[in-house]
This record gives C-alpha cells, sequence and structure tokens, in this order.
C-alpha cells in the first residue's frame, strides 16, 4: 500500500545521504529554513531557492533545465558537488528521473506539507513485511436469494474486491429450498468461497450437496447434520445462548470426527455485549487451538456510529484472541465500507501485535475524518509569505480557528467564505469559480477540524480519490498581474 501524501513518508535511509539540498520556491523559502534549523537531521544540508514562488508548481523537467543552464545564465541553480541527494516538495509533478539523469543525483520528493519534516526524517520506518494477516473475513449478501444471479454476482465480487475470503449466502427464514444450489453454483463458478447463513436442514443439505465451504450455522436443533457433511460448520450456543451449550455442540462433532469453527455470538450493546465478549474470551481459553468466528456487524450494523472506529476496535479483540474469522455485512449506510475497514484493520492490529506497539502510526487508511496530525500555518509565516508576493493570485489556508485568503495586495481572515469572498473582489468567472471550489474546501476542513492545503483534495483516509488532473493545471490564475522590475527574472509559472 502505498504512503498518504503527508502522513507515512520517510526518509529512504538504505544509504544515509552526506548532504541533502532542498528544493523550494521562494514563499516557502523562510518557513523551510526555520523547520529545518528546530529540528536534527542525519546529515548536512543546503537550500536551493528556485525562480519560482509556490514550489508545488514546479515540475521535474522544469527543475532539470533549471540545474542544467550555463553557469552564467541568470536563472541557472547550481547543485553542490557534496550533495547526493535532492529533496523536492512531495507535490512536486513529473518524473524524477528526469532530473536525476540530467543531474546525475539521487532525487526524492518529500512530504507534502513543510509541518511534517520532523515525522519525515524521525519516523519509522514500515516494516517490510506490512499487510500480513491471519483473520480471514466473511462477507454476508443479506437475502440473497432474492438477488438476480448479474445482480448476485456483482455484490460478491464487490466483497471480493474489497478484502473478503468467503461469501455468506444470507437466506431469509422461510425460504424455500430449490434455489440455494443455484447460487452457491454461480459463486464457486466464479472463484469464490461460499458459505450459508441458516438453520433450515433442507437448504443445508441442498447448499452442501451443491459445494458450498462452509456452513453457518449448526446447534442443537441441526447438529446431527454435521455427521454428514462435506462443508465445514460453524457452531453457535443454543436459543438460551449460553456458551455452554456451544462447547457441548462443538465437542459432540470433535467426537464424530468433524472439525468445526466455534462462534459465540457477539450480542449488540443493550443486549448482553459484554458478557459476549467474556464468553468470547473464555472459549478462547477453553479451547487455545480452536478455530473461533467473531460477528462484527452486530456492532457496525446496530450502533449509530460510523463503522471505522468500531471494526477498527472489533478487529484488535479478535487480532489478540486468535480467531480466525470475522463475519460482517454492509446493510445500514453507516456501515457501508466495512469490509474495507476490516481488511485494513486486520493488517494494522497484525502488524501492532507482531512487534509490540499500539497500532498508532501505522497505518493511516481508517483515519476517514480526523487526522493524526494537525498541520497548522501561524499568522507570522502568513503575513511573510504575503509580503514576498508580488502577483494578484490568492493563497489559502486554514489554521483551525480561521480561513486565510491573500495577494499582494489584500489579506482577508474569517470563518464566513462568502464574507471572505467579497472581500477578495474578484470580477473574473474561472477565477471565482476556483475561490468558491477552494474557500468551500477550507470552510469544510475548518467545520471538521481538517488539515488543508490549496489545490490538493481534502484527505478521508481510505476512502480518499486522487485527482486525475495534476494541482498545477487545476490551478487557476488572475490575468492581471502586478508590474514587476525588468531586471526580475522571476516567471509564476514554470515554461
Amino acid at each position: 500500500m502505498s504512503p498518504t501524501p503527508g502522513t507515512n513518508v520517510t526518509l529512504r535511509d538504505l544509504i544515509l545521504p552526506n548532504k541533502i539540498l532542498f528544493v523550494t520556491g521562494r514563499l516557502a523559502e523562510p518557513a523551510l529554513r526555520r523547520i529545518l534549523a528546530a529540528i536534527t537531521l542525519p546529515c548536512a544540508y543546503d537550500v536551493v531557492v528556485m525562480p519560482i514562488s509556490i514550489a508545488a508548481l514546479m515540475t521535474t523537467p522544469w527543475i532539470a533545465r533549471h540545474f542544467t543552464l550555463p553557469a552564467d545564465h541568470p536563472r541557472h541553480r547550481r547543485i553542490p558537488p557534496d550533495c547526493d541527494l535532492l529533496l523536492l516538495p512531495g507535490h512536486c509533478q513529473g518524473d524524477l528521473a528526469e532530473i536525476e539523469q540530467a543531474c546525475q543525483v539521487a532525487v526524492q520528493k518529500g512530504p507534502t506539507d513543510l509541518q511534517d519534516l520532523p515525522y519525515f526524517f524521525g519516523q519509522k520506518r514500515r516494516r517490510e513485511d506490512y499487510g500480513a494477516y491471519t483473520v480471514q473475513i466473511i462477507a454476508e449478501i443479506q437475502d440473497a436469494l432474492q438477488l438476480d444471479p448479474p445482480a448476485l454476482r456483482r455484490r460478491a465480487d464487490y466483497f471480493r474486491a474489497n478484502g473478503a475470503e468467503v461469501i455468506d449466502l444470507g437466506i431469509t427464514p422461510g425460504s424455500s429450498p430449490g434455489s440455494v444450489a443455484q447460487a452457491v453454483q454461480l459463486l464457486k463458478q466464479a472463484g469464490h468461497q461460499v458459505s450459508v447463513d441458516t438453520l433450515d436442514p433442507a437448504i443445508i443439505q441442498e447448499a452442501d450437496a451443491a459445494g458450498v465451504d462452509y456452513i453457518l450455522s449448526l446447534n442443537r436443533s441441526n447438529l446431527g447434520l454435521g455427521r454428514s457433511l462435506r462443508a465445514t460448520p460453524v457452531v453457535i450456543p443454543d436459543e438460551d445462548g449460553d456458551v455452554t451449550s456451544l462447547w457441548g455442540n462443538a465437542e459432540q462433532l470433535w467426537a464424530w470426527g468433524r472439525d468445526c469453527i466455534l462462534d459465540p455470538i457477539i450480542q449488540p450493546i443493550s443486549f448482553g455485549f459484554s458478557r459476549s465478549l467474556y464468553d468470547l474470551y473464555r472459549t478462547r481459553e477453553r479451547y487455545p487451538e480452536a478455530r473461533l468466528m467473531m460477528g462484527t456487524h452486530h456492532l457496525s450494523e446496530l450502533t449509530d456510529a460510523d463503522s471505522t472506529g468500531i471494526n477498527a476496535l472489533l478487529l484488535g479483540i479478535a487480532q489478540e484472541l486468535k480467531l480466525s474469522f470475522v463475519l460482517t455485512t454492509e446493510v445500514a449506510p453507516w456501515a457501508r465500507g466495512s469490509v474495507r475497514e476490516l481488511d485494513i484493520a486486520r493488517r494494522l492490529m497484525h502488524c501492532a501485535l507482531s512487534i509490540g506497539v499500539p497500532p498508532k502510526r501505522l497505518e493511516e487508511g481508517l483515519l476517514t475524518i480526523k487526522e493524526s496530525r494537525l498541520l497548522r500555518p501561524d499568522q507570522v509565516t502568513l503575513r511573510e509569505m504575503q509580503a514576498a508576493l508580488t502577483d494578484p493570485n490568492f493563497r489559502i489556508f486554514v489554521d483551525g480557528e480561521q480561513i486565510y485568503a491573500f495577494n499582494a495586495d489584500r489579506f482577508v481572515a474569517g470563518r464566513d467564505i462568502e464574507a471572505i469572498f467579497a472581500q477578495l473582489r474578484v470580477d473574473e468567472a474561472g477565477h471565482a469559480f476556483y475561490l468558491g471550489h477552494e474557500l468551500t474546501k477550507a470552510q469544510l476542513a475548518l467545520q471538521l477540524g481538517k488539515n488543508y492545503q490549496q489545490d490538493q483534495p481534502l484527505r478521508w483516509g481510505y476512502l480518499s480519490v486522487e485527482e486525475a488532473q495534476p494541482a498545477h493545471e487545476r490551478h487557476v490564475r488572475l490575468t492581471q498581474r502586478r508590474q514587476r522590475p525588468t531586471t526580475d527574472p522571476d516567471k509564476e509559472t514554470p515554461e
């Protein structure tokens, strides 16, 4: 899994560089130098300021050209002879190989935000084996027999694409036998492992004959079927819910020489959730080698809370207790994405337990609303940036309290984006639309406490969608520019 911009990005430390040359633009230079002075770097460094205000607008061909211009050219930029790594801003567009080939020096992108530099140099690298897991995901398609074959196949494929190993056919109580075999065979032909979720003996036998992999579930009411099943059964407590009945049912199957999976049944909150966790723990203590299962959907579907944190916590419990399976579904709107969340969570929790650390700073895909670190500019830096501006284009920032929009002539701060926009006095339709789009993003970031970076999409953890159009192509500039001295070779747009 590739790192999220501005989060799990770290310096390549296979060969520690002797000297790093930080490549930046005019506006970011003061902040960059302050941050570098405040942290301890693993090697020497220098800073080169390119002839552009906004460093994120640089492209790799443009950078390479400036480093390879004749030494007497006014726009030439020099690489110190003892430098063996160029570090570019994280938003820089283009192929790094273009600079490496032109300049014969290693090139790497840094974080997308300067305030992430301390983490960039100090954060541990992600383990090479990150992504391993031991818990398998069973994804239930509720009322599966009511779907036509194409819809059933699409739903199963969706669950598999998001991480599920087993597709569970949820059978509505009272369903008549006859159609389950067709559904099982359809999914088996598509390469899925399949289970059926029913206590009905006739449907169980039909599914088993059709080649189903798992049966959910057996208890005292139908336990005798376990003698002849080809599929692996999941055993549950009897109707009274007493966990000791689960133990008795499992031991009877083992006495018959049949394998099984134990599910003590996690109850929803208000219906014995704490007690069911205790029963799950006791079952693991009693049978340390048995395969156990947990139904996480009893919490994610039946709690008015986003499923992301619920799934992470329950998967942590599953990993600590060495469960073999978790079962979920995605029916409630707030539980949409549960399969993907469990897939991310199982890798996170497996890594955390393997190396003996909390599941923190290892994987940020489940941080869909809140941020792992808040990147907040200070007004001193913003005022410095404004003082260095010479063009009419507006820069937008959010510090957690206010939104700031400024150019060379105007500095506006506030929380009401309509009031801010009115003070910017922009007449050009294209730029007005652009500013409206960016101010709306900034307002959303302010409301939710998220990080905001102009021209970049807000980050939503695993729900983030990368924009196809590069940032420097999305940025809309005003056509009128302040007059600059003819001796100043700076241009805002890389040519």
